[in-house]
């Protein structure tokens, strides 16, 4: 018997070093975040407001399937994950509960914890479906309750890596597991519902207070991620949300509502500090910070050199810039999806989701520093 169970560890352990061989050209990935990066996690929240797993969302999908990506195909982790040497974005989390060996197995090459509707913040996009109002009036707020889980939040997606870090342990060793996740990649792309929640709630904390929360909040996440033996991250800051489709309804003249783009600006020198100070403290550690700001808003300002001919309207949606309701099997479907820059009120179509991911992955210091994700990948 204890002939066999050794016969058993043995084989594990090579199992375990064969994968880990077979992925030393294409690095680990690890995804936290928001509808941004979420490929179906919200899928198994059966009481989320949050979820896009119905047409005409995945319409540019293989087999046009709706998979609860916010997109008409795939969103730029699919893309940046392609570029590493992926078939397309790890799995959810939430996906591979159900087989311990899913997990398991997974760990190996990366999962995805993120989350539409999460943020920074603990009780974003729990409470509420949203705090947008659509046209002249406020949509009222519909309190969960407490006991429905609408978003897994950041502080939750931890926790679940948390759970790949004690397989990654019992597998490999304390040694041999903290090497393996020194060497993999964590993306983290948040923080968009939080400024979207404080600003429309009407919430008298300034300005600076509720970026300094979010900077903190920050912080306290990516020390727990680097306590768990991440060293490796790529972070996506906050595009300047003020010109979504969703937003430029507020503003009489079309335009972006540059309040929430100010919002955003404060929140990327936030963490362009955070990330320095952090990186000091911990000298292993290396980042890139994808600045989807200055990414975002060069499109917007020349869109024909990237054969964009429309960067206002949603093309999935109703009402004015088909940003007053969300994208449904009974919403307006636009034709030319690949030239428009937005999918939804709030999302990037599979075109402009590419772009992102490309200059990401091999962009020039003005959009992703101090070194590019292809860098991070090598380095």
């Amino acid at each position: 018997m204890a002939e066999k169970l050794v016969l058993f560890a043995m084989a594990m352990a090579m199992t375990m070093m064969v994968l880990i061989s077979a992925s030393a050209e294409v690095p680990t990935i690890f995804i936290f975040g928001d509808s941004t990066a979420d490929v179906g996690t919200n899928n198994f929240l059966p009481h989320s407001k949050f979820r896009a797993n119905f047409p005409h969302n995945g319409i540019d999908f293989p087999h046009a399937r709706p998979t609860g990506r916010f997109s008409n195909g795939l969103n730029s982790a699919d893309f940046l994950a392609k570029l590493l040497g992926h078939k397309r974005s790890p799995p959810p989390f939430l996906s591979l509960i159900k087989s311990s060996a899913g997990v398991k197995k997974h760990s190996f090459r990366g999962i995805s914890f993120a989350s539409g509707g999460s943020g920074l913040l603990d009780l974003t996009g729990q409470r509420m479906p949203t705090m947008m109002k659509f046209g002249a009036e406020r949509v009222p707020i519909d309190d969960l309750h407490s006991n429905l889980t609408n978003v897994i939040p950041l502080t939750e997606q931890r926790k679940q890596f948390k759970a790949v870090h004690g397989h990654l342990m019992a597998a490999l060793g304390k040694s041999e597991a903290k090497k393996f996740l020194s060497k993999s990649l964590v993306f983290i792309s948040t923080a968009s519902n939080d400024i979207f929640e404080y600003y429309h709630s009407g919430s008298t904390m300034p300005k600076e207070t509720f970026i300094s929360t979010l900077g903190l909040a920050y912080e306290k996440h990516l020390k727990a991620l680097l306590n768990l033996g991440a060293r490796k991250f790529g972070i996506i800051s906050v595009p300047p949300i003020g010109c979504c489709p969703s937003q430029r309804i507020y503003n009489s003249t079309g335009g972006c509502l540059e309040i929430l783009n100010e919002y955003a600006r404060a929140f990327h020198a936030s963490i362009e500090s955070l990330l320095c100070k952090l990186s000091s403290e911990h000298k292993d550690m290396k980042y890139s910070l994808g600045n989807t700001f200055e990414m975002t808003i060069n499109v917007l300002n020349n869109p024909f050199l990237f054969n964009f001919t429309d960067v206002q309207t949603a093309c999935c949606g109703a009402g004015r810039f088909n940003a007053q309701s969300i994208c449904d099997p009974k919403a307006n479907l636009c034709s030319n999806r690949n030239q428009n820059l937005f999918w939804d009120l709030f999302h990037p179509t599979q075109a402009a989701s590419n772009l992102a991911a490309v200059t990401l992955y091999g962009g020039e210091p003005r959009f992703v520093s101090p070194i590019n994700f292809a860098q991070l990948a090598a380095a």
